[in-house]
């Protein structure tokens, strides 16, 4: 097994040639002043500007309505130079508090550009308004208007980076909630796609449509994917080599083979391997490069799914180990009443399917389906001479094995697991039936927990096609006019006539867990 302190490594790339998309090429600038000349001057002194490989597109407005409107249809726009005096004495600066306040915008950078300095003092403007430069246009020679705009976009750069980072923090710690709490693997692997996509597309709300990516997992050997998006949405539980994409599947080898993340041009790949031994891999391709703060933010995020991946694991492991104690105890109990121990395993398997097809959720579904096998624990409290009697019982001893639903109900409602506490429940309510005739309290109708009267239904339709000590098992025709002359008497009516709309999902599982011929 990888060391932990290596499991969150990004291996070195070669640097890529790749142009950048024409979104990330430009820097925007805003003129916004009444006179044409500042117009003509301004774009000719900088229509050859270039900061950091990109040029500087020039947009022009003649008013501050016109400032407005500019402003709205380019949130981008790095840097502003504005009048002061134009339809009003003071539309620059009612303009300035409209970006400030109504816009929002606190990162344009606003120079502000005046011919009449008596109109608006510097000092005052400074203080009363939040503008970040002051100019005079008759100081703002070729040279100085150069190293304004350049200290300009400077400041928007690094503003936006900070905001960046801010924005995936952000991102990021509103995702642990949504995202951990996921139950399973492909749950949570599906998530970690989705706010990988979402952290990646802070200043592009089109990458996530544009992006495609999936998880998988190691099983068996073979890496299985458990979620995905994009172009691989529809490979969701296919093996990784039968993807049609051989960028994609070198991306997972070289991953595998150096357990280490790694970044390409447009691509995150990411590997992940618990204490516990097993392995997944996410892949998720943009459609331009991955800028330095992208990544700073993946590989953070990485930190935080890597340790989601190791807690996940363990509570597979832990809800593994409590579901074969509970299945180990079912079986328990019933090989001693001469019964079938595949009899709790399909029980809780029919138990499951009738819980979905009844609305219930996936997680609830898979809880009853681990607390139903206790159905029958308080048997361990009844004598054997009660319960291998090969006749039929007498009231007394009828009644004696009644008392099994109480006491497994005081065996199982001790713990505050609440599949323990579910277990309890389904022990005590198994035998209460639909018309208020059941065992132990008579409950009726919906007095009795759905729970219980799906395990009752599971339970009575696998008894009967079984051998006991006291009875030979029925066909399947006689248990099926049993269960519909029952209806609304054992019975509840809707679960019924869903078990018997979907027969054949319930013959599935019990031809799947078969008895052994000698039993």
């Amino acid at each position: 097994m990888a060391n932990r302190d290596d499991k969150l490594l990004f291996a070195a790339e070669t640097p890529d040639s790749e142009p950048e998309p024409a979104n990330r090429q430009i820097w925007k600038l805003l003129v916004v002043d009444d006179d044409e000349f500042v117009h003509k001057v301004t774009t000719m002194v900088l229509k050859d500007y270039v900061f950091e490989g990109r040029k500087l597109i020039i947009f022009s407005a003649y008013s501050a309505e016109e400032g407005k409107t500019a402003l709205e249809e380019n949130p981008d726009i790095a840097v502003i130079l504005l009048d002061v005096v134009m339809e009003t004495p003071q539309a620059g600066l009612d303009l300035t508090a409209w970006i400030r306040n109504d816009l929002n915008n606190k990162i344009v950078r606003i120079i502000l550009r005046t011919g009449q300095p008596g109109e608006a003092p510097e000092q005052e403007v400074i203080f009363k308004h939040d503008i970040n430069d002051y100019k005079e246009k008759s100081e703002l020679t070729s040279q100085k208007l150069y190293t304004a705009v350049t200290t300009a976009i400077r400041s928007y750069r690094d503003i936006r980076t900070i905001e960046h980072n801010r924005m995936g923090l952000q991102q990021i710690v509103h995702a642990a909630p949504t995202i951990f709490k996921a139950q399973s693997l492909s749950e949570f692997a599906s998530g970690v796609l989705t706010q990988l996509s979402s952290t990646m597309s802070l200043e592009d709300d089109t990458f996530m449509a544009r992006a495609s990516g999936f998880a998988a997992a190691r099983k068996d050997g073979i890496f299985k994917i458990i979620a995905s998006t994009g172009k691989f949405e529809k490979i969701r539980g296919h093996s990784i080599d039968t993807i049609d994409d051989e960028e994609a599947i070198a991306c997972i080898e070289k991953v595998v083979q150096k357990k280490q993340s790694f970044f390409a041009h447009d691509t995150f790949v990411g590997y992940y391997q618990t204490d516990g031994g097993s392995e997944s891999v996410i892949y998720l391709r943009g459609a331009g490069p991955l800028h330095d703060v992208d990544r700073k933010l993946i590989e953070l995020f990485s930190s935080n799914i890597s340790v989601a991946f190791d807690n996940l694991d363990l509570n597979q492991i832990i809800k593994e180990t409590q579901k074969e104690l509970l299945f180990t105890m079912g079986e328990v109990v019933e090989t001693r009443s001469s019964e079938t121990a595949n009899h709790v395993r399909r029980v809780a398997e029919y138990s499951r399917i009738l819980a979905l097809k009844s609305g219930m959720s996936p997680s609830k579904a898979e809880q009853l389906r681990m607390a139903s096998p206790m159905h029958d624990v308080g048997k361990i409290g009844i004598t054997d001479t009660i319960l291998l009697k090969p006749d039929k019982l007498n009231p007394k001893e009828f009644e004696t094995v009644k008392n099994h639903t109480l006491i497994g109900h005081e065996i199982l409602n001790k713990s505050d697991n609440d599949i323990m506490k579910l277990a309890a429940t389904v022990a005590l309510q198994h035998h209460e039936r639909w018309d208020g005739s059941g065992y132990p309290h008579g409950l009726k109708g919906e007095e009795i927990d759905i729970t219980g009267r799906i395990t009752m239904l599971a339970d009575v339709f696998d008894a009967l096609g079984c051998r006991r000590v006291y009875k030979k098992a029925w066909t399947l025709s006689d248990i099926l006019k049993f269960m519909k002359e029952q209806r609304g008497t054992m019975f509840d009516p809707k679960l019924l006539d869903l078990f018997m709309e979907n027969l054949d999902d319930f013959l599935k599982i019990r031809d799947q867990y078969q008895d052994n011929p000698e039993n």
